[in-house]
């Protein structure tokens, strides 16, 4: 009970009374004919509503010596008061009163004209207030977050409000997500509207006994009878017993963590057994076991929390509060990304870091982030449960899923296990209802990176000569040194950067393992150079499925290998001169990645890779020809030839039907352009061949993205939704671009002779123009949709064309150079935060200036805004941009509202923002806001064309050019810029 008595009285209620209410349970508003006499009464009335709204709360209403139409209309004695009080506020402010006592109005309680006897009626609304405390939460979970949002829809599932029948509903979902905690919440919070109620906790196993079947099923069912009638030592004598004891009560049951279908024919197998109006919740990893049972027609899936929840539970744990202590941030981040924001991880990791200084947790996290350590075997010891419970042949497809096929999908997998006696299909299916995989948005296999953890745990508990799985980089650089592999070896996965003194594979090493299928070769450290010495007449496996080997050193592969069985050759970053000599079998060859090759001379005939899909030949510098051959691979869909720089001969035709992305920026040397297919639906392009591919790309009505190097546009493309320029010879972009009326992401970049942006379509989202120096105009429609505009490094926009990117900023964010806070934010403060003090107020600009120490070398840096009034947090908001190699300081603008139901517009607030980044690379400068009112609101959405008037010199004329580019954070990568993150390989590769 909190009582409001003992707080000072003032104009409006307190953040203390705030805070009262809203961890209330109940609230009870008593309504008398001078309620409305008080703007104390009416601001607690807004508040309790609020919690109504947004939280759940429960609120009960009396009716003292008032009509509950006259609070409803504000008429009789409650109108004469309450114009009254709302003499001098604000009509926002009567018109929100005026709905509060509306809707109050509207929730039935006690009328006390209908009570002859006031101590009755106080008796009668005790027992409301203990019938409505029993059938809520208990204080035990309401700490846990997102756990009332799982019960709501779970009780949807129920339909509680049928008494007419029985009914089992089922809870799956994977290890360590919290569906035991939710089964408890949802047990104490129903267990009064039940006759019997029980709790069956960790069923798992319980199959296991040297009991035979029927007499497992006696003992389960002596054990639920015992707890739900409360008698020990109870024994059953046939499997008619529950039904026989059960049938006429109203039970609720609990079958908590059940693993075999045996258990839930001995506890549930038919809705009959229990009375009507009864309900049992079985929770489960296992979907098929639920779509198992007949009478199990409603299941729910427990998904994993958002980021903003995994945070909390994270928080509560490790600072007992809803967000990160200042400075642990960035710290607390990587802890959810290490946990995938598994609630149990969240939870162990959040104990286990708690009140350790930042050192510390950067020593832990190091440790972590690279295997399992005894910190982690709380959650290790959870999660292995699915993966032991499996069949030798799942667990097997499981520990290949964990070190090959992650991330990849189905036809995938099935087409690299093609020649083993696993069942791929049923198998994907177990452990997806097992909830050891997942699905992306696209369908792709997903694995946990927790469950990753436990298939690297369970392949080191194995003894070494059973291994099908070889992944420790020590007992890998033995066996290849000494020719000591087996038969029975699957798979390797080798990270060679864990090998200090390199490795030298012997010519046999492979020899023995004649069943591996599967070899990666790989690094995770760019920042050393690592020998891997590879004999010339060394035997590569003939089965071989995926061959991935990072930096292979030799000049080409070894004249016996036979690629015959090959799905996917990836050998990225290496040091070929050719890959072989001849025509190889490639029947099955579906991807090809020789990305980062630079000293590959020629390709080889690829005529008789007939089903390949993907050619990646990005960053391949010293190829000259790419064959003939390769204009007749009919079932080829995606051509990368990003980056060949001295590529001069391509097929005339790629006149393939397949074809739908086509690569070829940075090919300066190729002048001409080859006819290809109408089909086509990305196309990347350098300026040598605009001429011939204006000429034939209006032919392309399925063209949906076009990157174009260092050129202009001059026809309307109406099916494209993607335009990126990049290159050093625009001067200006053309008038019709504002005619493509699907554009929605504009990306002009590297363009110093760029001096003005005509008008551009209405349609577009996004705006980027990154190291254009001249530019100076810039327009727009006055409904442009834009949600974000960066100009980064174009340090020539004058005033005025400056200070229409700062206005247009509203509901968006802006990005553009400025060491100067424009003078529309009066408020600011040196350094990285800022106080302020506010009335009557909601909706915010921000101002921030940060300026790069050096270089940046990060790609993505987060700005968070912590917001606390009177010196309560009240959220943060993360920006994250992918910010590269900015030259000079920048202003980041954005936007932010209050919301009215805060609470706190009508009081003189104390405001304090504090900004910090993510990156080491970046200092905050200074910071301003800007307040805004209905009319400055209205001026940012101003129209015209702007352009700088200032002839100034600008001081950042030294500045070099960057190809890089600025993208929000939820925008996807673009088309042509996956070659930039590999250019440090490229040039280690070709160095050493």
């Amino acid at each position: 009970m909190f009582d409001d008595q003992a707080i000072e009285r003032g104009q409006t209620i307190s953040p203390e009374l705030t805070r009262g209410i809203r961890e209330s349970r109940i609230s009870i508003v008593v309504l008398s004919k001078n309620y409305a006499s008080s703007s104390w009464c009416l601001d607690e009335l807004l508040e309790i509503l609020k919690c109504k709204e947004d939280i759940g709360q429960i609120v009960m209403t009396v009716f003292y010596g008032v009509d509950p139409s006259d609070v409803r209309k504000q008429t009789g004695d409650i109108l004469k008061v309450f114009k009254k009080t709302c003499s001098g506020k604000t009509e926002e402010k009567r018109r929100r009163w005026s709905q509060a006592l509306n809707d109050v109005g509207n929730i039935a309680g006690e009328h006390f004209l209908n009570w002859d006897n006031e101590s009755k009626m106080m008796e009668k609304i005790a027992r409301d207030i203990s019938n409505k405390v029993n059938t809520t939460i208990s204080r035990d979970f309401e700490d846990m977050v997102g756990v009332e949002t799982h019960l709501e829809k779970i009780q949807s599932l129920l339909h509680l409000d049928n008494d007419d029948e029985a009914m089992i509903v089922g809870i799956y979902g994977p290890a360590g997500i919290g569906k035991t905690t939710i089964a408890r919440a949802l047990h104490s919070l129903l267990s009064d509207r039940f006759q019997l109620t029980c709790f069956m906790e960790n069923l798992r196993g319980s199959y296991n006994s040297s009991l035979d079947e029927y007499g497992l099923k006696l003992q389960l069912q002596e054990q639920l009878l015992s707890k739900i009638l409360n008698q020990t030592g109870m024994r059953v004598y046939n499997l008619s017993a529950i039904q026989g004891m059960l049938c006429d009560q109203k039970v609720l049951i609990i079958l908590d963590d059940v693993d075999d279908l045996k258990q839930l024919e001995a506890l549930a197998n038919e809705t009959k057994w229990f009375g009507p109006g009864s309900r049992v919740v079985v929770t489960t990893e296992n979907q098929e076991l639920l779509k198992q049972h007949d009478d199990i027609k409603n299941t729910y899936y427990v998904d994993f929390p958002t980021q903003k929840e995994a945070r909390q539970i994270f928080c509560r744990y490790g600072f007992k509060q809803s967000t990160p202590q200042d400075g642990f941030e960035n710290l607390s981040e990587r802890v959810i990304k290490l946990c995938s924001k598994l609630p149990l991880g969240l939870s162990v990791m959040g104990l286990y870091l708690r009140k350790k200084t930042e050192d510390d947790w950067e020593d832990i996290l190091h440790r972590l982030e690279s295997s399992f350590d005894s910190v982690d075997r709380n959650i290790e010891r959870v999660l292995r449960v699915g993966y032991d419970g499996l069949h030798e042949k799942d667990q097997l497809l499981f520990l290949l899923i964990a070190f090959f096929f992650n991330y990849k999908d189905d036809d995938h997998v099935k087409a690299m296990l093609a020649d083993n006696n696993l069942n791929v299909r049923l198998g994907l299916k177990t452990l997806e209802y097992k909830s050891l995989i997942q699905r992306s948005s696209g369908g792709n296999i997903v694995m946990h990176k927790l469950l990753q953890q436990v298939g690297r745990e369970a392949v080191q508990r194995q003894e070494p000569w059973k291994r099908q799985i070889l992944i420790d980089a020590h007992e890998i650089c033995n066996v290849l040194e000494t020719d000591s592999g087996c038969a029975n070896v699957m798979g390797i996965s080798f990270n060679v950067s864990t090998i200090p003194n390199g490795v030298h594979i012997s010519a046999k090493a492979f020899q023995n393992m004649r069943n591996l299928r599967f070899l990666s070769i790989y690094e995770t450290r760019r920042d050393v150079n690592l020998r891997v010495n590879v004999p010339d007449d060394m035997d590569f496996p003939h089965r071989l499925r995926s061959l991935h080997w990072e930096v292979y050193p030799g000049k080409s592969l070894p004249s016996t290998f036979r690629p015959e069985y090959l799905v996917e050759l990836n050998l990225q970053n290496n040091k070929l001169e050719k890959l072989w000599e001849g025509t190889q079998p490639l029947t099955n060859l579906n991807k090809l990645e020789l990305c980062g090759s630079l000293r590959l001379k020629e390709l080889p005939d690829l005529s008789s890779a007939t089903n390949l899909k993907r050619l990646d030949l990005t960053g391949c510098w010293s190829l000259v020809e790419i064959p003939s051959s390769v204009g007749n691979l009919h079932k080829l869909e995606e051509l990368e030839m990003n980056l060949c720089l001295q590529l001069q001969v391509v097929p005339t035709h790629f006149n393939l039907a397949s074809l739908r992305s086509l690569r070829m920026l940075g090919c300066w040397e190729l002048r001409k352009f080859p006819g290809i297919s109408t089909n086509i639906t990305s196309l990347v392009i350098g300026d040598a061949m605009l001429e011939e591919m204006l000429e034939s790309i209006r032919l392309w009505s399925c063209l949906e993205t076009l990157v174009v190097y260092g050129s202009v546009i001059t026809h309307n493309f109406w099916a494209v939704t993607l335009i990126e320029k990049m290159g050093t010879d625009i001067e200006r972009i053309p008038d019709c671009i504002k005619d493509l009326p699907a554009l929605k992401s504009l990306y002009i970049g590297g363009c110093p002779k760029l001096f003005s942006l005509p008008e551009l379509p209405g349609s577009l989202r996004r705006l980027t123009v990154e190291t254009c120096e001249s530019l100076k105009t810039v327009s727009f429609p006055i409904d442009s949709p834009i949600v974000s505009f960066s100009f980064p490094n174009c340090f020539e926009l004058g005033e005025e064309a400056r200070r229409v990117i700062t206005q247009k900023a509203g509901q968006m964010i802006a990005y553009l150079p400025g060491r100067e806070i424009p003078a529309e934010f009066v408020h600011r403060a040196i350094g990285d935060s800022l106080t302020i003090r506010s009335s009557f107020c909601s909706i915010f600009r921000i101002c921030v200036v940060v300026s790069p120490k050096s270089e940046m070398k990060e790609e993505y840096v987060g700005l968070m805004c912590r917001k606390r009034i009177n010196g309560c947090p009240i959220g943060d908001n993360l920006f994250k941009a992918q910010l590269r190699k900015l030259q000079a300081e920048h202003l980041f603008i954005f936007q932010f509202e209050f919301l009215e139901e805060d609470g706190w517009l009508e009081q003189d607030n104390e405001v304090l923002f504090k900004f910090t980044t993510s990156s080491e690379e970046l200092d905050i400068i200074e910071c301003g806001i800007q307040i805004l009112t209905g009319e400055t609101n209205r001026n940012i959405s101003t129209y015209g064309s702007y352009e700088s008037r200032s002839e100034q010199v600008s001081e950042y004329e030294d500045g070099y050019h960057s190809d890089k580019r600025l993208e929000f954070h939820e925008q996807k990568s673009l088309p042509g810029w996956g070659f930039c993150g590999i250019f440090h390989g490229f040039l280690r590769c070709f160095m050493v």
